[in-house]
């Protein structure tokens, strides 16, 4: 049995498969030279419909394809497919689903329109990443979410996925990045984000406005970590999270970081 460490890396964005900011070239090189630097890897992002799939090798995982996920007493069925970062023995797994993913354009529509359904997605893709990882049967002993897509996961493990041995022991490490958003997410996300009987209303309640600041610090107050990954965070967001009681805090050290930073913290967290 491997005694390396097992990071998993859930993300809205990884370079080179889709690129809004320049965090996801960061996420490229951290997920590559954790690889190197002796941790197990896995990374899942979601297979929106910009991914050119021939391009980028993606081929359907049958034997981890065939879930259903529940979200608001609807059954969505999940794909899953897997490619592997050029250049690199590490393998990225995406979720995809025709009504969430296959559309060609990621947030927005042609006309530039907000999509309704993005709080959905988003609980989708979040139940989704958790539910693949209890079918890989692989305990991670991190997991790095980034990106507000991913803000969900801290608090399901602490609450829905809080006996499931698979995340018995991990701990939590949310990166805020540089991808931001004006609109609020539809009204009926709260009951939406409410996947298990588990989660009460103080749970959820970070989240309520629906907007990208309450969606961010839902997702870092619910973490063992919180690490600004870009100079562009709102100065009273960063004072305010910085203040956070029991969080260990990543400062952003500019893009020319050799990301040393994250090892100390992936290993302080994880002895």
């Amino acid at each position: 049995m491997s005694s390396k460490k097992r990071i998993l890396f859930i993300a809205t964005e990884i370079s080179p498969f889709l690129e809004l900011t320049e965090f996801s070239e960061i996420l490229n090189s951290l997920a590559i030279k954790s690889n190197e630097n002796d941790f197990e890897v896995r990374c899942i992002m979601p297979r929106y419909g910009v991914i050119n799939e021939r391009r980028h090798k993606l081929h359907e995982v049958v034997r981890l394809s065939g879930i259903n996920v529940s979200v608001d007493n609807d059954d969505y069925p999940l794909q899953i497919k897997v490619s592997s970062l050029p250049n690199a023995r590490l393998q990225v797994y995406f979720l995809d689903n025709d009504e969430f993913f296959k559309r060609k354009f990621i947030f927005r529509d042609e006309n530039e329109e907000w999509f309704e359904d993005n709080g959905l997605r988003s609980v989708f893709f979040c139940k989704g990443a958790l539910e693949t990882v209890k079918k890989f049967g692989w305990p991670p002993d991190i997991i790095h979410c980034s990106g507000w897509m991913t803000a969900l996961i801290p608090m399901y493990i602490k609450t829905a996925y809080k006996k499931e041995p698979v995340f018995s022991n991990c701990k939590v490490v949310y990166s805020i990045g540089g991808e931001t958003f004006d609109e609020t997410l539809e009204k009926d996300f709260i009951r939406q984000a409410n996947i298990h009987a588990a989660i009460k209303p103080k749970d959820l309640e970070p989240y309520k406005k629906g907007d990208y600041e309450s969606i961010i610090k839902g997702g870092a107050v619910n973490s063992d970590a919180i690490a600004f990954a870009t100079e562009n965070i709102d100065e009273k967001i960063v004072k305010e999270l910085s203040k956070t009681r029991g969080k260990k805090i990543l400062k952003f050290q500019g893009y020319d970081s050799d990301l040393t930073e994250y090892f100390e913290l992936f290993n302080e967290l994880v002895p």
